[in-house]
């Protein structure tokens, strides 16, 4: 994939999102929608990645990274968009294609990019495109074709006639083009529609005029290409890429008790032989090892990283903070900012209070301690290997416990050890 970039059109104003955010930057399964198509072309090898963005420009460009930006000034249609990265691409003497996708357009697979891509490659076309057919096609452009098969232009569908309007294959958006054949087409574009706007798919019957090959590739899943313009298709995005995490996760060895109840996002690892029961959440840049136990009503947050054979169970929250094997979190705990030990035990009702108004402090527990009922540990402090708080003890901040020590009280204290008599 050395000689393809790829565009990534994402400057449209989302209007019908009714939001303050980008479009583009309102998160899937938490991950911003944007990231999707980049983490998809990434995937399939493409390293030179433009984005075309307009509306909250700023906003996007400092959510992302490893892409280069190109602003479009003035809405002026997708054409216009593709033309702002025309100084960019005609310079670089080693691409040859180019990959055009839609920032909302996220749940596309690498497999679906690869295939395109490959048509383009073997048949050598000027332009192959990705259609689908669909019984109701209402919203989409239409792929029109000649007696002989041949694809003659894309109608949107506000120009559409009505003998058009019935024509059931339709343009999902994503096209490889010939960089020249690309921008040449592209030159000769005129705004001439209801929107007075320089359309991307009028290259299409450009370049068929000039009697250069255009193909396609044809995709017969509907939620490849669904379209994210209002908080209703966000919602469809979420369910899909959703069922699609939980999926990935347990063909990986891991038991899912009960899907429709259970939140995974993107970016989270497990490990086999896992079982999550119902109302867990986990957030993306969670690290989970094999053989744990999660929830019911469990939430672990971005950067908790949890050994093997860890027990976490009802109504406990975890959030940056390591866990080691085999210790067992079980009821109704606050974890933050906490590296916790192999073989430690967590009483109900625990509580780390990591924040002290200013900033997140952390927590060490060492290995085999034992951390009583109702346990509340003022961070920055210290539980050594192997020592015991007493049931509703508050060891309060820096006031550390030694290493096979037992502190009982409010606050705790050090509990004294008495001779045996005689």
């Amino acid at each position: 994939m050395k000689n393809i970039a790829a565009i990534i059109l994402a400057a449209g104003e989302g209007t019908r999102m009714k939001s303050s955010i980008p479009k583009v930057l309102h998160p899937i399964c938490g991950k911003p929608m944007i990231q999707y198509p980049i983490d998809t072309i990434n995937s399939i090898g493409i390293k030179k990645i433009i984005m075309v963005v307009g509306h909250k420009a700023d906003m996007i460009k400092e959510r992302l990274e490893g892409v280069r930006f190109v602003k479009q000034e003035r809405l002026l249609g997708t054409a216009d968009a593709v033309l702002k990265t025309k100084n960019i691409l005609l310079k670089d003497k080693n691409i040859d294609s180019v990959l055009i996708s839609y920032g909302d357009v996220p749940l596309l697979t690498p497999e679906t990019m690869k295939n395109i891509i490959q048509r383009h490659a073997s048949t050598r076309s000027a332009c192959t495109l990705l259609t689908s057919r669909l019984k109701n096609p209402t919203g989409y452009g239409r792929i029109v074709r000649s007696s002989n098969d041949r694809i003659t232009k894309i109608i949107e569908e506000q120009e559409a006639s009505i003998y058009e309007k019935v024509m059931e294959e339709i343009n999902v958006g994503v096209y490889c083009f010939n960089k020249i054949d690309l921008f040449g087409a592209l030159g000769k574009i005129r705004p001439n529609n209801r929107k007075k706007e320089y359309y991307l798919t009028d290259t299409i019957e450009v370049l068929a005029k000039a009697n250069l090959p255009i193909d396609s590739v044809s995709t017969d899943v509907p939620e490849e290409f669904l379209g994210v313009n209002t908080r209703n298709e966000l919602l469809q995005a979420e369910q899909v890429v959703r069922r699609r995490v939980l999926d990935s996760i347990m063909q990986k060895g891991v038991t899912v008790i009960d899907p429709a109840n259970t939140y995974v996002e993107e970016g989270v690892t497990i490990d086999k032989d896992t079982v999550i029961y119902p109302y867990t959440f986990i957030e993306n840049g969670v690290n989970i090892g094999s053989g744990c136990s999660l929830g019911p009503f469990a939430r672990l947050r971005k950067g908790t990283i949890v050994g093997d054979d860890v027990s976490i169970g009802n109504f406990v929250e975890i959030v940056r903070s390591r866990i080691g094997k085999h210790a067992k979190i079980r009821h109704k705990c606050y974890i933050g900012d906490t590296i916790i030990g192999k073989r430690v035990n967590i009483g109900a009702g625990t509580i780390v209070a990591n924040y002290d108004g200013k900033r997140k402090n952390k927590t060490v527990i060492e290995d085999d301690a034992f951390i009583g009922t109702g346990t509340i540990l003022i961070a920055p402090v210290k539980i050594g290997a192997g020592a015991t708080t007493g049931a509703g003890s508050v060891v309060t901040k820096g006031h550390n416990v030694p290493a096979g020590r037992t502190v009982v009280g409010v606050p705790a204290k050090i509990l004294k050890r008495t001779k045996r008599a005689r």
